[in-house]
Parts: structure tokens; C-alpha cells; sequence
């Protein structure tokens, strides 16, 4: 939390640890059902807690109770976690009553569920994107992903920290920090980074402080915070879920997805938010674009005879934990059946980013954020030329470590998506990105490619030097789903996770590779919230 305020009158929101909230501070469970119900969490699967509450043996808000008891005793460490919802007691008490009457509303009923703070909800918790620009802007509306989580019974537990403005102010921008909820820790190794924009969504899935949490990715938003925090994440096809409601960088890229410790609960999850909108058309086909049940996709021999590309050029030679790890998961691949296909690298996309996709992201930033700022109730920059003087006066508050570069160059175009020169950059990324992938699948008959997605996780502070590219940039460019799973630990401790990507609409397929990887030999422990790592000088 940021000490001092701006001089515009708005306040930072009151922390999920702070004294202001009646949820940080309600009582704690009182143990008379199950005692041992907080040192479970970290291990229990949305259908074992929904079996648990239909015979009766727990309820929502005893549920409810224990993730924000969790909340109170470890966020401080953490800063996963912005705003805890003050009405979500009274949302857990409404889905027990609607439980005795027999009128569940969906398979997340009772669950509590994080969101990250980009994500607008008509309710009593500010939707800021990390800044305190927007601490009193009040959306009209929930997005459209919290209607359906609402409509599948979920309870909105709180808002999850966030890269401010989702690491599009500036290229110096530390990952997992903003203005509202401050710098976001790895929970294996508490020095080390989050990765974002999603920081606060993956930690606070991580240190379950949710059953399941939702995140949004633009590149590597989602993916990159799972990989480092041992959890599955999904960054689905673009149109899959609404964007309706999000605080937008790009319409192009922008698509929300889940967290979870597991690819069950993942994929629960996605099933629950994903969704035609009629509001948002890229999302016209949304809801054919997966099976009917998403248990469908939970099989354990999905993987085998399927063909499966592997992506070693310019991921492997970097690390040698991540080359021991990826060594070991297509190993792990052609054990469980599938036909393992080398060579199968995804082009640069170094060329592109700085030719075609910045040019295109900065106007469409400028673009689709003046429309949402002036589309928002409240007390607030309507535009970005406001934004830009906001953070000027409140330099102290809003830009204590990096600057506003980005905010600056996008500010300079014309933020006109008709114009023929955006069109043509925007064109020409999509169009590469998605020949590099479609490329590679054609070219080898392949199901689905495979490759490292990240590092282990830097120093908090540290901007990343690694030459590892990008495994994100060409599905983010694209469109297409990009999803990561837990594969191993460098030095025995921070997390690491392996990609399976794939074209349009793949998802499903995606997700029964993941899920039948992960079952095969589960790698993931709870975090141990190391304070550094051994022997760091």
C-alpha cells in the first residue's frame, strides 16, 4: 500500500489486511465441523469441497471463512491480495440457504473465487487495474465472466493484485507491483518475482487463498505468473470469454482465464466464464467452441497417439534446470503414448514485436482505454491524456519506481483503428503469428506443440536479462490458447512449467494434454515461503 496520497482526492483501497474491512477481521472458523479444514485447502479440489458441502459436512461460509482467515494470516507476506469483498459472507450464506432449498445455481456454487483487479463488478469493491486513478470509478455493471461466475454459483471473494495497468506503463515496470496493493511476492521464495501482469490471481492460487482465481493475459500475463508459482494456467482462444467489463490494453490480445493448483479446477473454471456475449462478437462462437461437460476433457490417455511437437530453439541452453525439466516432461510425453516430434520451433518473434505488434498494441491501447475510462461512472480520468496528468501530480504515489513511457507513446497516436497505417501493423502481426504457429502444426501433422514456458523466477527487482524467448508472444499475437502446467522445481525450489500450445480453439485438446501430463506424475508442492533462496550471497 502506497503511504502517502494523491493530492486528486482519491485514497488507496483499504488492504485485505488492513483493519478497515469487516471481512479481514471477522471471526476466525471456530473448528466445530472440521478443525483441520484451513491445512486442507492447499491440497482440495473444487469437486471434493462441493461433495463435501452436498452431504452436508461443510457449508459456504465456513468455506468462505477459512480462505479469508488464510487471507488475513498470510497476505501480509504476500500482497496477493487488493480488496476482500465485504459482502462475501452474505454471498456464502445466500448459496448455503439456495443449497437447502435445492436450487443450485452451478458447479462453482459456494466457491470462493479471487478475480484480478482489472476485472470491473457492480458491487462494493473498487476495480482499479492497480492504480488509484480509479479507487472511486464505479462500473455499472459486472463484467460479463463475473455475471457467469455469479450465474455458476460462485462467491466473489476478493480482488487479486496486479502489475499496475497490467505492465503496460512503462518497460522498467517491476512485475507484481501497483499503487493500490503494492509489490506481490512469490510465495516459494518471497524475494523472487511473481512474473504479471497476473501476479496477485497466480500467488493467491498458489497459497490458496481461493479455490480458484481468474487472471487476464495480453502476453504471458497469465502464463508466465502460473509458471513461476506452480500452478496451471490457461490462456484460452481470443473470443472464448467476453472482454466485456475488462480494463483494456487491446481487444486484439486481451482475454481473461483461470488459475488453479490443478487442471480440474482449471478447467472448471474456464467452463464456467467462457461464453457467447452479445456485446463482444469475437465471442459469436464461443459457446460451441467447447464439449458440453468439461469433464470430457479429463482424461488421463489423452495423450496417447497424438503427435506432439517439441519447441527447443531459444528455450533450451538457457537454464539448466529448465533443460533437466524439459528433458523430463517429453520423456514424460512419449511414456504416456504420444508421438514426440522434434524440430517443431515456433519462428522469432523479436522482428514482429518491434516492426508490427507495438506499433499496433500502442494505438489500440489509446483506443479501446479512452472508450472504457469514458464509458465508466465516477470521479476519474476519462482519457488517457488525463491518466497521464493524474500520475504527474500523484508522482509520489504512482511513480515511485518506474515511469509512464508507454502510456506516453501511445498517447501520441491518433488512437485510430480505421486508419490505414494501423491496419496495416495490425495485419501484418496477426498474419505472422499465426503462421508460425499453423506453420509448424501443418508442417510436422501435429496436435499440439510443447515447449518450456519460462525461467526460473528473478529477484523481484531485477528486469530479466535472460535470453529465453518469448513462448507467449506468437499465441498472444494470434489469438490462439496457450496453456502451462507444473513440470518441476529449479534447485528444488522455484517452480517451473512446460506449455502446450496449439491453433484456434484448441483449448479442449490442450487441456486434456495438460491434465493427462499432470496426472501422470504430479510435481507440485506447496509453497514454502522462503525468505531467499539458501546460500544466496
Amino acid at each position: 500500500m502506497a503511504a502517502c496520497t494523491p493530492d486528486d482526492g482519491p485514497r488507496p483501497a483499504a488492504s485485505a489486511t488492513s483493519t478497515d474491512g469487516a471481512a479481514p477481521n471477522a471471526p476466525k472458523n471456530d473448528g466445530k465441523r472440521d478443525g483441520r479444514l484451513d491445512e486442507r485447502l492447499d491440497r482440495t479440489t473444487i469437486l471434493e469441497l462441493q461433495e463435501e458441502m452436498k452431504g452436508k459436512r461443510l457449508t459456504s461460509k465456513e468455506l468462505t471463512q477459512a480462505y479469508l482467515d488464510r487471507i488475513h494470516r498470510l497476505n501480509p507476506r504476500l500482497n496477493a491480495v487488493v480488496t476482500v469483498n465485504p459482502d462475501a459472507l452474505d454471498l456464502a450464506r445466500k448459496s448455503d440457504e439456495l443449497r437447502r432449498t435445492g436450487e443450485e445455481r452451478g458447479p462453482l456454487e459456494g466457491i470462493p473465487v479471487l478475480i484480478k483487479d482489472n476485472i470491473d463488478t457492480a458491487d462494493r469493491q473498487p476495480t482499479t487495474a492497480g492504480s488509484t486513478a480509479l479507487l472511486h470509478s464505479k462500473p455499472a455493471q459486472d463484467a460479463f465472466l463475473v455475471k457467469k461466475l455469479r450465474d455458476a454459483g460462485a462467491v466473489i471473494l476478493g480482488k487479486a493484485n496486479m502489475s499496475e495497468w497490467a505492465n503496460f506503463r512503462s518497460p522498467e515496470q517491476t512485475a507484481g507491483w501497483s499503487a493500490t496493493g503494492g509489490q506481490t511476492r512469490n510465495p516459494y521464495v518471497l524475494d523472487r518475482s511473481p512474473c504479471g501482469s497476473s501476479s496477485g490471481s497466480a500467488v493467491a492460487a498458489a497459497a490458496a487463498l481461493a479455490a480458484v482465481t481468474i487472471g487476464s493475459e495480453t502476453d504471458g500475463s497469465i502464463v508466465c505468473p502460473a509458471s513461476v508459482t506452480s500452478t496451471v494456467g490457461i490462456k484460452p482462444t481470443l473470443g472464448l470469454v467476453s472482454r466485456g467489463g475488462m480494463i483494456p490494453i487491446t481487444s486484439r490480445h486481451d482475454t481473461a482465464g483461470p488459475i488453479a493448483r490443478n487442471t480440474t479446477d482449471a478447467a472448471l473454471a474456464l467452463w464456467a466464464i467462457h461464453g457467447s456475449d452479445t456485446a463482444d462478437t469475437a465471442t459469436a462462437d464461443a459457446d460451441t467452441a467447447l464439449p458440453s461437460d468439461y469433464r470430457e476433457v479429463l482424461d488421463p490417455n489423452a495423450l496417447r497417439g497424438k503427435r506432439i511437437g517439441v519447441w527447443r530453439k531459444g528455450h533450451i541452453g538457457v537454464d539448466p534446470d529448465v533443460d533437466r525439466t524439459f528433458d523430463a516432461a517429453v520423456q514424460r510425453l512419449r511414456a504416456l503414448g504420444a508421438t514426440v516430434v522434434e524440430g517443431a520451433d515456433v519462428a522469432d518473434s523479436k522482428d514482429m514485436m518491434q516492426k508490427d505488434m507495438l506499433p499496433a498494441v500502442l494505438t489500440e491501447f489509446k483506443h479501446d482505454l479512452n472508450a472504457y475510462l469514458a464509458a465508466t461512472p465516477g470521479p476519474h480520468p476519462k482519457n488517457l491524456t488525463e491518466l497521464i496528468a493524474f500520475n504527474k501530480r500523484n508522482s509520489t504515489v504512482e511513480m515511485p519506481k518506474f515511469g509512464q513511457e508507454l502510456f506516453e507513446m501511445a498517447d501520441k497516436t491518433g488512437g485510430d483503428v480505421n486508419a490505414p497505417a494501423y491496419r496495416q501493423h495490425r495485419n501484418a502481426a496477426t498474419r505472422q503469428a499465426r503462421q508460425a504457429i499453423d506453420g509448424v502444426l501443418a508442417a510436422h501433422r501435429l496436435d499440439a506443440i510443447v515447449t518450456p514456458t519460462g525461467v526460473p523466477a528473478p529477484t523481484v527487482e531485477a528486469l530479466d536479462p535472460t535470453p529465453f524467448e518469448s513462448s507467449t508472444r506468437n499465441s498472444a499475437v494470434a489469438g490462439y490458447p496457450h496453456i502451462t502446467v507444473p513440470a518441476g522445481y529449479a534447485r528444488d525450489t522455484l517452480p517451473l512449467g512446460v506449455s502446450f500450445l496449439g491453433t484456434r480453439y484448441s483449448d479442449a485438446n490442450l487441456l486434456s494434454y495438460a491434465y493427462a501430463f499432470e496426472k501422470a506424475a504430479p510435481v507440485r508442492k506447496a509453497p514454502t515461503y522462503l525468505p531467499t533462496l539458501p546460500g544466496r550471497s
